[in-house]
């Protein structure tokens, strides 16, 4: 049976691009990602995540990654879409992958709503929708292990030109960082997610 675990990473992040990533594996296999220590991401050191990404990519029949940048992010959010642009990627993650049942990581409060949207848009999976999916199946703890590096390195090209901090409201350095490119004449740059309300009290603030 073949089955795949999808996860997103960066989500709550002010800045840089929003990660769907989904894994793909026979179910018989899923011993071998227990193994190595495969568990939900934000559990895991930054090194220990590097390791296992490596050794992921090579147990799994195939993985499938999706950037969604702010701009696109920004459209949503002030649509009140947010949730359905998650769910849309997934499922267009999942139809690339085409398990026989996909596990995701609800972020809709109503998972069983969440799961519902995936399906009509990915019908030929069956689709199981839980909150901390990531926690409880070790295909979706991967697939957030693969969205995280991901996400990581896009941050990490932006980290050669401003020193963004993690990217997250409750970093300092990063609230920091968006302030004064704000607060700039410069066209604001196309990284930072105008719509979050850590932004826009920032964008309020300016122009008082």
């Amino acid at each position: 049976m073949i089955i795949c675990g999808v996860d997103d990473a960066g989500r709550g992040s002010m800045i840089g691009p929003l990660v769907i990533s989904g894994v793909k594996i026979d179910k018989k296999n899923i011993k071998k990602l227990k193994s190595i220590g495969v568990k939900d991401s934000k559990k895991l050191s930054a090194k220990t995540r590097e390791i296992l990404y490596k050794k992921i990519i090579q147990i799994v029949d195939d993985y499938h990654v999706v950037r969604i940048p702010p701009k696109i992010i920004d459209q949503n959010v002030f649509k009140h879409k947010l949730n359905h642009l998650e769910a849309k990627n997934m499922a267009k993650v999942i139809k690339i992958l085409n398990p026989q049942t996909a596990y995701v990581d609800s972020c809709d409060v109503n998972y069983k709503r969440f799961g519902r949207e995936i399906s009509l848009l990915a019908p030929n999976s069956k689709i199981v929708s839980r909150h901390h999916a990531d926690s409880r199946f070790v295909v979706v703890a991967a697939a957030s292990i693969i969205a995280k590096i991901s996400r990581d390195k896009s941050i990490h090209r932006l980290r050669k030109n401003f020193n963004l901090g993690s990217g997250y409201p409750s970093d300092k350095k990063t609230v920091k960082c968006v302030k004064k490119l704000l607060s700039s004449n410069k066209q604001p740059n196309s990284f930072i997610r105008m719509s979050w309300k850590p932004v826009q009290k920032i964008i309020n603030k300016n122009l008082r």
